[in-house]
């Protein structure tokens, strides 16, 4: 794709308007890679991104940020060498590991592109789609663009059976929770508005910023597009036990769980209370049921003794139904509850949103984020060595 809507009257070929001479901006691409220990890749990493990006310059100018989360290798270094040759890397950096979501809020607020797009430093989706992104963030006038290898179109390449296994289990999960008909919430690999990502009030430390992102977006009722992608972890392969990844599966698992839980939290009470209140009608009906039975019968004359009897042919009947109706009653109230709690914070997170847009309209183009990093503001170490 090369459409350039939404830069209007641009020639994307030539950067120049078709009813004015005067050359018109090309849009600004931030790539942001977050990086951990990954000396065994970042070279050659950088060495693709910008290969490819240079091949868009006449459509698009760029920067590439390069987040080093508290690396205890050599990653920095070898950043800050690439950036001495292409100024057009930066590279930014935590002393101690923040995990990802503080990593990518980092470079969120450093970004100066008009769109930013986020790329895994293992390039398990490979440069190629950064043209991919752009163009379609452009020509639908999406917010977030998602690269999705789930969907039609989309493939998987060596990546290990059991992980692969977790992510569709995980995603699949989230999509019965989330709006629409997203297949890829956990991914990183995507394009986003900068001004729209300004706006959002990111909360997260670890990798459940990417889900977090989705659902703000949702709130906000944001055009969000997912395009097939591949998803490839042959390089992850032949580098082996030179690299660690940062994700821990029992941790990612229980993130995943949780995050879908914000998405519906009233699901996680209302389905299982209704399933545990049939129950209970079951039990109830079958106590009643016999209770009426024996009371037909010409020997029992009180509705009590006539209770009794049933409950003495079949007491966990009375104890199960009454104990689960209990239980369900609690559970659909709690429901009801956080779907009332959850309508409550929408309500907020619009006006909360409305309110720093408001600042933003008024203020500098580059008025921080709220909950940035808490890492000092200070100048890229690439900056530095130049």
């Amino acid at each position: 794709m090369t459409s350039m809507a939404g830069w209007v009257g641009s020639d994307p070929s030539t950067g120049t308007s078709a009813r004015d001479p005067v050359p018109v901006r090309r849009p600004l691409l931030s790539v942001v890679l977050p990086a951990y220990n990954e000396e065994a890749l970042i070279a050659e990493t950088l060495r693709l991104v910008c290969g490819h990006l240079r091949t868009l310059e006449r459509r698009y100018d760029w920067e590439v940020l390069v987040v080093d989360d508290g690396s205890k290798d050599d990653t920095s270094s070898i950043v800050a060498d690439f950036a001495i040759k292409e100024p057009r890397v930066r590279l930014l950096r935590h002393v101690t590991n923040f995990n990802l979501g503080q990593a990518l809020r980092y470079a969120f607020n450093r970004a100066r592109g008009d769109f930013v797009i986020t790329l895994d430093s293992d390039l398990s989706y490979g440069p190629d789609h950064i043209e991919l992104l752009a163009d379609t963030i452009i020509e639908t006038r999406a917010k977030i663009v998602i690269a999705s290898p789930y969907i039609e179109g989309g493939k998987v390449t060596a990546v290990p059976k059991l992980r692969e296994i977790m992510s569709r289990m995980a995603n699949k999960l989230l999509a019965l929770t989330a709006k629409g008909s997203l297949t890829t919430i956990t991914g990183m690999v995507r394009a986003y508005d900068r001004r729209f990502l300004l706006g959002l009030d990111l909360k997260a430390t670890d990798f459940e910023i990417n889900t977090e992102i989705i659902y703000k977006a949702q709130l906000l009722r944001a055009l969000i597009v997912e395009v097939p992608a591949h998803l490839d972890w042959s390089r992850q392969q032949a580098v082996g036990s030179r690299r660690t990844s940062s994700i821990r599966v029992a941790r990612a698992i229980a993130s995943q769980a949780f995050s879908s839980f914000l998405f519906r939290p009233f699901m996680y009470f209302i389905v299982p209370g209704l399933v545990i209140l049939v129950l209970s009608l079951y039990s109830l009906g079958w106590a009643v049921y016999h209770s009426l039975r024996f009371w037909a019968t010409p020997e029992v004359t009180d509705f009590s003794d006539a209770v009794l009897d049933a409950f003495e042919l079949s007491p966990h009947s009375f104890l199960v139904g009454g104990i689960s109706l209990v239980v369900a009653i609690q559970l659909i109230s709690l429901g009801i509850l956080s779907a009332q709690q959850k309508r409550y914070f929408d309500e907020l997170f619009h006006l909360g949103t409305a309110a720093y847009r408001e600042q933003l309209r008024l203020g500098p183009d580059r008025a921080p984020i709220r909950g940035e990093s808490a890492a000092p503001d200070q100048p890229d170490e690439a900056e530095k060595a130049r």
